[in-house]
């Protein structure tokens, strides 16, 4: 079974949005990308794996500019063929290890990456992330609560607590997702440490907004 996430969204890039045609999601679905649309209101957004843009459309409503990146070609070769109501600016990368900075964002959304970072690396993935945005600036995410009978059901769980999926593709293909269901005290724990957070609880997603001290940037450095 491929464990390896980056191949696995690769492969996937063709079927990527077809979770999002759940007809018992389609008022969640809604709901989020009106909140999304007042969270980023005129901001200078840097999203991180932005994957075939669905959610850089709903964005770009209201947002003044975004520049997004993913890992894969494959859907950011998707993402490129949309159009989009803001300046947007696709590039390749690696949000762990940005090749270059975007400067002036005083925004930040990632839609469905938390679930994929690994618990123990988070606190360090997000302090190294708002090293990069303006002092003051905001952190968005968004991601899937976990409920029984609409969710892939969870195929193991490791030492740290990480939850993972075995996920089928359209090609035959399986795969070993790592994805986590975070509680709103858990995602609360995490952000506190950077700035003042308000979560948002809906029955199949869940939004966390973040906005960071003005005071100083806040540097997560593991000990």
């Amino acid at each position: 079974m491929n464990t390896d996430l980056i191949n696995y969204y690769r492969r996937r890039a063709q079927e990527y949005e077809s979770i999002y045609y759940k007809p018992e999601r389609e008022d969640d679905l809604h709901t989020l990308a009106e909140v999304l649309q007042r969270a980023l209101l005129g901001r200078e957004v840097w999203e991180i794996a932005c994957g075939t843009g669905y959610w850089t459309q709903k964005i770009a409503e209201t947002a003044l500019s975004i520049t997004a990146g993913d890992t894969s070609e494959e859907v950011l070769e998707i993402a490129r063929h949309k159009s989009y109501t803001c300046p947007v600016v696709f590039r390749q990368e690696d949000f762990y290890r940005p090749s270059e900075k975007p400067a002036g964002c005083d925004a930040l959304f990632g839609g469905f990456i938390w679930s994929h970072i690994p618990r123990a690396g988070l606190k360090e993935a997000l302090g190294r992330l708002s090293e990069v945005l303006l002092p003051g600036s905001r952190l968005v995410f968004i991601d899937n609560r976990y409920v029984e009978g609409s969710s892939t059901p969870v195929y193991s769980k490791d030492e740290q607590g990480n939850t993972f999926q075995q996920r089928t593709l359209a090609d035959g293909s399986q795969h070993l997702v790592l994805k986590n269901f975070p509680s709103a005290d858990e995602i609360a724990g995490v952000l506190s440490e950077f700035g003042t957070v308000q979560i948002r609880e809906l029955t199949y997603f869940w939004m966390a907004e973040c906005d960071l001290f003005s005071n100083k940037k806040v540097v997560y450095r593991p000990v």
